[in-house]
């Protein structure tokens, strides 16, 4: 992690126009298929949870701005991504657990199970200060049309957002929300990232 120069990058003008807004977090929602990466997930014994936050890294590591973060009114650049996860741990609560992106599967599915495990049993959270991490919360308990997370000052990082899957004929479909600081990327580069989710989405294999 390094402190760049805003008006160096193709950020400069949202960095001027939203660094100091006080609300400048947006949310998206798209509609997701899953069918593959549910099938992909029962016929491999993983869990879908898992195999959806690799993909999400993966999409994330193909748009640049993904790379970039605003934070304490400055702005970084980063070289490596990570996920962070929400863990239910032993003594009934919750701590938060960074897996740092490996491009190769079976790697990150390692590291996810190794850290979710040990955060669990520890009740310690983990936390990777050097990467560029996007959020996950996965809330499925329930269906969910969208989500909206609260904004604070504390966390600008980009958070990806699911309920519980919906099931049709032969068919398994989620909505996703996506939030991110405007500083960080625009509208556009949002939309790419989530088509870019799709695409990973139906091409997961191990």
């Amino acid at each position: 992690m390094r402190e760049i120069n805003p008006q160096e990058t193709t950020r400069a003008s949202a960095f001027k126009m939203w660094m100091s807004s006080p609300m400048p977090m947006v949310t998206l929602t798209k509609t997701f298929n899953i069918t593959h990466i549910y099938k992909t997930s029962k016929k491999i014994g993983l869990k879908l949870n898992m195999l959806l936050c690799w993909a999400i890294c993966k999409a994330a590591s193909q748009v640049e701005e993904f790379y970039t973060l605003p934070k304490d009114g400055k702005l970084f650049r980063f070289d490596k991504l990570a996920v962070n996860v929400i863990v239910p741990n032993v003594r009934g609560g919750i701590n938060s657990c960074d897996i740092p992106y490996s491009e190769n599967l079976e790697q990150f599915c390692k590291d996810y199970a190794t850290r979710t495990s040990s955060v669990a049993k520890s009740c310690q959270s983990i936390f990777e200060e050097e990467y560029m991490v996007v959020g996950t919360s996965a809330m499925i308990a329930t269906e969910l049309d969208c989500i909206v997370n609260q904004y604070t000052d504390k966390f600008l990082n980009p958070m990806v957002m699911w309920g519980k899957y919906r099931e049709s004929w032969f068919k398994k479909t989620l909505p996703i929300s996506f939030q991110f600081h405007h500083t960080q990327m625009d509208g556009a580069h949002a939309a790419k990232f989530l088509d870019i989710l799709q695409r990973e989405i139906d091409e997961v294999n191990v």
